[in-house]
């Protein structure tokens, strides 16, 4: 069965996935890139590869999202798979299902501070990055080998706030939502939750090993992911647009992108008017 970790991008995905796959992919809990690939992204092109569709048609893949899980599944293992999907239907297709998934995961962030991360990550300006957040029809596929797979990496993002609502409306499967905010604040806590979120999600009576958990703090905080991808590159970072043999840092700020100090005070009114109920309900404002 799959267990989704989702979000819109740059909302900390990432972060939770070098817990994740360190806890439980690692003997001692210590974090190395490597183990990333335990968690694979979905949709991508090397899950559909025993269907036909059209490489260059925009959301051709959309319909085979189940018949794609389901051959994942017949195995019956349970895989951890990374996803910027929205929850729902596109073209009449589900993305996912209960027959298919165990549960999920959700890390929502800021969407002021999901703005200028996107700015850096994608290159963008103010303009380009307001648009790109609130388009109701976003998506995202991998722009750097379009000429080999076309849109086959294809997922329908949608905006900030209809991805969140997505996900959380959804009756489907069980859901545990979690704040970046609070994965910075409280990283013991919030972990311990999410290891017991998936133990009881996944009937893993295992008894929580508070030694590895520790390892995995230590190991993947943003200073040693930053100090890692300095020293060694990151798996996930992309080329920027002027120079593809230099990468865009994937771990740029983290903590300290903060929009108050970030942004200037027309853009703050902006996305405070643009966002203003999920910011109230999700209690940043």
């Amino acid at each position: 069965m799959i267990f989704w970790i989702a979000s819109y991008p740059k909302s900390g995905n990432t972060w939770l996935r070098t817990l994740i796959s360190a806890y439980y992919y690692s003997n001692d809990g210590i974090f190395k890139d490597s183990l990333l690939r335990q968690i694979d992204q979905f949709p991508t092109k090397r899950y559909f590869k025993s269907f036909e569709y059209d490489k260059k048609n925009v959301g051709s893949t959309c319909k085979f999202w189940i018949p794609a899980q389901e051959k994942i599944n017949t195995d019956k293992k349970l895989r951890f798979f990374k996803t910027h999907n929205v929850f729902g239907k596109l073209n009449n297709y589900d993305f996912t299902n209960s027959e298919n998934s165990i549960g999920c995961l959700y890390v929502v962030r800021d969407p002021r501070n999901v703005f200028t991360s996107i700015k850096n990550h994608y290159q963008l300006d103010n303009d380009q990055a307001i648009k790109w957040i609130t388009s109701e029809k976003n998506f995202i596929y991998d722009v750097h080998n379009f000429d080999d797979s076309g849109y086959s990496d294809f997922q329908f993002i949608s905006s900030w706030n209809i991805n969140y609502k997505s996900w959380k409306i959804q009756k489907k499967i069980p859901i545990k939502f979690i704040k970046y905010e609070d994965m910075i604040d409280q990283t013991y806590n919030i972990f311990l939750e999410v290891i017991k979120f998936i133990n009881e999600m996944t009937n893993n009576n295992e008894k929580i090993n508070k030694t590895k958990l520790k390892n995995v703090l230590n190991s993947t905080s943003f200073e040693v992911l930053k100090k890692n991808e300095i020293d060694k590159g990151f798996t996930e970072a992309v080329s920027t647009r002027e120079n593809k043999n230099k990468k865009v840092p994937f771990f740029n700020l983290g903590p300290k992108n903060d929009w108050k100090k970030i942004l200037d005070e027309e853009l703050k009114v902006k996305l405070d008017k643009i966002f203003e109920k999920e910011l109230k309900e999700l209690h940043y404002i």
